[in-house]
């Protein structure tokens, strides 16, 4: 059966930590019937707060994706996380999601990770309902809000409601379109409530704010325009039409305001998701690419009719196996239908798919464009990618997440729980993107990296409770290199003689620094066979494994060339062994000559803060000997870009937020090797030297 996509609404709720979202969300589900008893976040009952870790801290932590149904009308509502650490959750919802609802506190107003999710939500070009939370709160102020959202987010909001009375004595709202007073009991429920004329005391201004959304919606249209310039002011329908209609172009933001904790408020923005919200088929079809992920001049038009087009947004692990949620672009899904993945190039049949309500589900036999459904075992697919009819192939964009900013070194408490610490690690990359693991070649260390402290701690909180491998946290060393700064002419010889044939070997060289990035380079020049030919490569040979580790602190080294320029052999006791020992033995006595130093990573940092804290986030990048290349203003802040030394950067994240109060966030890459400052190197060989001696 074809379902009637425009009564679908794909949304999500998205804001800062501690805004309400999740207790909104509670809300939406008891109206909607979903729910019959509401679960608060300060009591870890929350239904889409069902890990754990998101019960005992009170925030959420991986989005969560429910249905539930209003004015005849399908709502599939993803619950993303608030805090900065999780935004790769937030990132991947808008990516899939048609609408959202922004979730303001009204005493807090425009908070740090608003800034961040309303900018993802740009970029995903999402149109978004405004709802300014916590009106009861002490120090809530619906108009400042609005007045930062304008400020701060370089957004134009639209007021739809007025509130009713303040802080404690907040009852209701008015809306602004039907000139009536929404005012509910305190009873709790929100279903007691009653609609009155408005309070006589905010006659004038309900019809100032009033005129204000007429003048701005009618701009949506030329013909509603001319008439209501006529003095001819549009109906109810026109007026919703036209509002609709700059919703979805982003020309404004509809903006409520309530109490989802007191129950006040609710309806309202439910109305709205439903009026003013687009459906499947309103928005912009998907491009799709190839795999280089070039824009092949194709769209995904949403249609059942259509080849099957469908987008794997996120993976969860549960207790019956690997969840896919995806979203379905254009096309039908069934079960037990074989699937192309156009990232593995592989296919896979569907064997289940469920409709998701939080942590438990319910079976449905297909699903068509427009759904956010989940499937149930597949084992190949992951985050970003494409799954397609076999027969009609065709990628989608992919998803692109940022860089992980922070690492630690992980190993197990026990030497048994080394393997399953491994395939735990494997299965929650699959579920994280931001979140990555490696073993570092040096060290053999695991190294797992994400997007900040909590980020981590969250990680090895879920190792040890989900898959039982308690670990130590260290941190790990930062990868110096070494070189060289002088050319120098050598000679050495290596002989050894202690009955029967002995060894013999002497070679002349340079060794000088390379150019950057040459790595490990060797040149012979000799004629006239001093070192015959078959020798070469045995001297290559030692010098090439010498230069794995320098003479200061142990490091491998960079950028180095050596040149055989002569030399001598003896026609019995002259081996490629000896030639070999020769060349090691001349790197080590060489190395300490040619004026040795340590070179330590530099990366580029990206650091994004508000303006008025960008002197104290430039002199701290300062302080860690940081080189600033470049300052740009943008309407919502200042982007600093720096070349830092990667030892000065552990706990950085930490630092910013505290600058910024929160609002400043940051992300590095490698950017290349740099000498060390003479003190910084000798603390560096002096912490070597410790560690080896308490190795021994």
């Amino acid at each position: 059966m074809k379902k009637d996509l425009t009564r679908y609404r794909n949304i999500g709720i998205f804001a800062h930590v501690d805004a309400g979202k999740t207790t909104t969300t509670e809300r939406i589900l008891k109206l909607t019937g979903k729910i019959h008893k509401i679960g608060e976040v300060h009591d870890g009952a929350a239904t889409t707060d069902f890990m754990e870790q998101e019960q005992e801290r009170g925030i959420t932590i991986q989005s969560a994706a429910t249905s539930c149904f209003w004015k005849d009308h399908q709502l599939n509502i993803i619950d993303t996380p608030g805090h900065v650490d999780f935004t790769i959750e937030v990132y991947r919802s808008l990516k899939v999601l048609d609408g959202g609802v922004g979730v303001f506190c009204g005493s807090g107003g425009v908070e740090p990770q608003s800034e961040t999710n309303w900018r993802y939500a740009n970029d995903s070009k999402v149109s978004r309902i405004i709802y300014v939370n916590k009106l009861d709160r002490t120090g809530a102020d619906f108009f400042s809000v609005v007045k930062q959202v304008e400020d701060i987010l370089a957004a134009k909001p639209l007021v739809m409601v007025l509130p009713i009375g303040r802080e404690n004595e907040f009852v209701g709202v008015v809306d602004l379109l039907t000139r009536k007073a929404w005012i509910w009991d305190d009873s709790g429920d929100p279903l007691n409530y009653e609609i009155k004329d408005v309070p006589a005391d905010m006659v004038d201004d309900v019809e100032t704010y009033r005129e204000a959304l007429v003048e701005l919606a009618v701009e949506q249209d030329d013909s509603v325009m001319e008439q209501y310039l006529e003095g001819e002011e549009p109906d109810l329908d026109t007026l919703k039409h036209c509002i609709r209609k700059g919703t979805g172009d982003l020309a404004f933001f509809p903006t409520y305001c309530g109490s989802s904790f007191k129950n006040k408020g609710v309806q309202l923005v439910l109305d709205a998701v439903v009026d003013y919200l687009p459906n499947p088929t309103d928005v912009k079809p998907q491009p799709e690419v190839d795999l280089e992920g070039h824009e092949t001049g194709n769209l995904a038009y949403v249609d059942p009719e259509k080849p099957l087009r469908a987008l794997a947004f996120k993976i969860m692990d549960d207790k019956y196996g690997a969840l896919t949620f995806t979203r379905i672009y254009s096309g039908t899904l069934s079960k037990g239908d074989t699937v192309l993945n156009t990232a593995t190039g592989k296919t896979e049949r569907v064997g289940r798919l469920v409709e998701m309500h939080a942590n438990s589900r319910e079976e449905v036999e297909s699903a068509q464009a427009g759904d956010i459904v989940a499937i149930v075992g597949m084992k190949n697919v992951q985050t970003g990618h494409t799954l397609c009819d076999p027969k009609e192939p065709a990628t989608l964009e992919p998803m692109v997440f940022p860089d992980p900013v922070i690492s630690i070194a992980v190993k197990p408490k026990d030497k048994g729980s080394v393997e399953k610490m491994g395939m735990a690690l494997t299965r929650m990359v699959q579920e994280d993107p931001s979140f990555q693991v490696e073993t570092d070649s040096e060290s053999n260390e695991t190294i797992i990296k994400g997007m900040g402290e909590l980020h981590l701690d969250i990680k090895v909180d879920i190792l040890k409770r989900t898959h039982g491998v308690d670990v130590e946290v260290g941190k790990p060393q930062v990868a110096y290199r070494e070189s060289i700064t002088k050319r120098l002419e050598d000679s050495y010889t290596h002989k050894k003689q202690s009955g029967g044939s002995g060894q013999y070997g002497k070679i002349d060289y340079v060794i000088e620094p390379g150019e950057t990035g040459s790595g490990f380079q060797f040149e012979s020049k000799v004629t006239g066979g001093n070192v015959p030919r078959e020798y070469w490569p045995a001297v290559q040979k030692g010098f090439e494994s010498s230069f794995q580790k320098g003479m200061l602190a142990g490091f491998p080294c960079v950028d180095i060339k050596f040149t055989l320029t002569d030399g001598a052999y003896h026609p019995v006791d002259s081996s490629a062994i000896a030639f070999e020992i020769a060349a090691k033995a001349a790197y080590r006595q060489s190395f300490v000559k040619a004026s040795p130093q340590l070179l330590e990573p530099i990366m580029k940092v990206d650091a994004f803060t508000p303006d008025d804290h960008v002197g104290d986030v430039i002199g701290d990048l300062n302080r860690r000997r940081g080189m600033i290349t470049s300052q740009n203003s943008t309407p919502m802040g200042t982007r600093i870009k720096a070349d830092v030394p990667l030892s000065e950067m552990f706990g950085y994240i930490g630092d910013l937020r505290t600058m910024t109060s929160g609002r400043g966030q940051f992300s590095m890459e490698f950017s290349h090797y740099a000498p060390c400052p003479t003190n910084v190197a000798q603390e560096v060989i002096k912490e070597v030297k410790e560690r080896e001696e308490a190795k021994k």
